[in-house]
């Protein structure tokens, strides 16, 4: 993409920067509170993010563009297997690494795997420790756990406490990643916030509030293709948007729709208003539900489905 003039700034910092840790540790939330706006799906479930999405920071001497990844996780199905290729051939690339650690959760034995991991295809890519989630506990706790991070991970690596929900230390957070980026021009123009397609938010908005109040068994399972966008015939201010949800049992089909279809018309209300947002016109939400048995370890439904 065109840079946007500053280019010749010898001093100006630009690079990628990925969060990794286990899943559920904020490192979707710290994205979109970093960038501004909202460009990755938040859950309180565990492995909500499929993908990697890219948010771009922008600063009068620096561009930091965020790779938001799927947490690693020891895998148990081929989409599993496959979000982890993803998240270790995208920290093969950048230039440095966020390891996020909640402030009240103990460094534990999948912390030191994925750590295994970064150093193994990272090489000597610079890693800064993330304590997150500090509003959660109290001074003397968030000090215990910026003790053990730093003894965790070594005494080349930086550690900071910060909060996305907050916004505590987040300019702190910012100007270690700016130091440790090299000297380079802007990637993309001055106000991009992300690079993802539109159809790929509004499918995560979607499974974003799909997954809200469910059961542990639906997260893994549910996937969301937008089949088609339109215009609305003799409107240009309104949108059509038709999309499915696949599940991989009837009996996940029935907890989506939920009792004379209460639960997927408010999966379709939430949805629809933070894709309004995201495009700034009103839609019509079109949501179905079908079953795609299995899918997760289907490598050709895989491949349909975007994975």
């Amino acid at each position: 993409m065109a840079s946007d003039g500053r280019s010749g700034n010898e001093e100006f910092r630009s690079g990628f920067v990925c969060f990794v840790g286990r899943p559920n540790t904020g490192k979707s939330t710290l994205t979109n509170a970093l960038v501004g706006e909202k460009i990755a799906i938040t859950s309180s479930r565990p492995q909500t993010t499929r993908h990697t999405i890219r948010g771009i920071l922008h600063g009068d001497d620096y561009q930091i563009v965020l790779v938001d990844t799927p947490g690693l996780h020891r895998p148990r199905t081929l989409l599993g297997q496959r979000l982890n290729e993803l998240v270790r051939d995208t920290y093969a690339e950048v230039d440095v690494i966020g390891m996020c650690f909640p402030a009240d959760e103990k460094i534990g034995p999948g912390d030191r795997w994925i750590l295994e991991q970064v150093r193994q295809n990272a090489g000597r890519t610079p890693i800064v420790g993330l304590v997150t989630k500090i509003d959660k506990v109290g001074r003397d706790a968030v000090a215990q756990q910026l003790l053990a991070v730093s003894s965790f991970l070594g005494p080349d690596s930086e550690v900071v406490p910060v909060s996305a929900t907050s916004g505590e230390q987040l300019e702190v957070v910012t100007k270690v990643l700016v130091s440790l980026l090299p000297e380079g021009p802007a990637f993309y123009p001055d106000g991009e916030l992300t690079d993802e397609p539109e159809e790929t938010l509004m499918a995560e908005l979607i499974r974003e509030a799909a997954l809200e109040g469910v059961r542990d068994e639906l997260p893994h399972s549910l996937a969301v293709v937008i089949e088609e966008v339109e215009e609305r015939e003799g409107r240009d201010d309104f949108l059509d948007v038709h999309a499915i949800l696949y599940v991989e049992r009837d009996s996940q089909k029935a907890i989506v729709i939920g009792r004379k279809g209460a639960r997927l018309k408010e999966v379709g209300t939430n949805a629809r208003a933070q894709i309004e947002r995201l495009l700034g016109t009103r839609i019509y939400l079109d949501l179905r539900v079908k079953v795609a048995k299995d899918w997760q370890r289907d490598p050709k439904q895989l491949g349909r489905l975007g994975f």
